[in-house]
């Protein structure tokens, strides 16, 4: 006897969170995303069919295989994810269920999907960014991008969140988690902060060294005879 799964027939797609990165074409004409585990080898679009990783030609998703994209119930557990260090520089993406799919405890597993939204987190130096910059690594013909302040990304190749969400078309919407008040000092930053930054930066400096010494001389005084 052959077990049979039980069918749901909603009113609206399911709603789903799951973490990516987003990716742009080496002839940066098209703008994706990428997985960040068995699925980081097939970049997709923002409506895109899942393929099977292992070549195989069936439907997705088969009962028999783990194909097919993956996405979790809750947001707060999609955001938990990129607290891992391997994951840090992720995205957290909001999507719609299409097509068929396999419903699990915390997620599912389906066939086609529409990417709604985007949630960048803070620049790696604690600002808020605005912008992606090149990672520095990337897949065959698809180079990586990461949230990026301007300071950062003043080396880089980088492209606005405007125009990235322009070239991944279907009306993607691109959300910035807030950074840190001032962040950290980056040895770029003479030549690619503005004048009123680095004064705010030095001031910040500054009152951390007086509190140190501060603290240093209480500790002196109390180890003098």
């Amino acid at each position: 006897m052959r077990l049979r799964l039980p069918e749901e027939h909603p009113t609206e797609p399911p709603t789903g969170y799951k973490i990516a990165y987003p990716v742009l074409s080496q002839n940066g004409r098209r703008a994706g995303f990428t997985g960040v585990s068995l699925g980081g080898a097939l970049p997709y679009g923002v409506l895109d069919d899942a393929r099977c990783v292992y070549g195989r030609r069936h439907r997705c998703p088969s009962r028999r295989c783990d194909c097919g994209f993956h996405c979790l119930h809750s947001r707060d557990e999609a955001l938990g994810l990129v607290c891992l260090t391997e994951h840090r520089r992720a995205v957290v993406l909001e999507i719609t269920v299409l097509g068929s799919y396999i419903r699990y405890e915390r997620g599912m597993r389906y066939a086609r999907q529409r990417v709604r939204a985007a949630r960048v987190g803070p620049c790696s130096c604690g600002r808020t960014a605005d912008r992606f910059a090149d990672a520095g690594w990337g897949r065959a013909g698809w180079r990586t991008v990461t949230g990026s302040c301007a300071g950062c990304a003043a080396d880089r190749m980088s492209i606005s969140f405007p125009g990235f969400a322009r070239l991944a078309g279907e009306r993607l919407a691109v959300s910035v988690a807030p950074g840190t008040a001032a962040g950290t000092l980056q040895v770029h930053a003479t030549s690619g902060g503005t004048v009123p930054e680095l004064v705010a930066e030095a001031a910040l400096l500054q009152a951390r060294l007086d509190w140190f010494q501060s603290e240093l001389a209480k500790v002196i005084g109390r180890d003098d005879p």
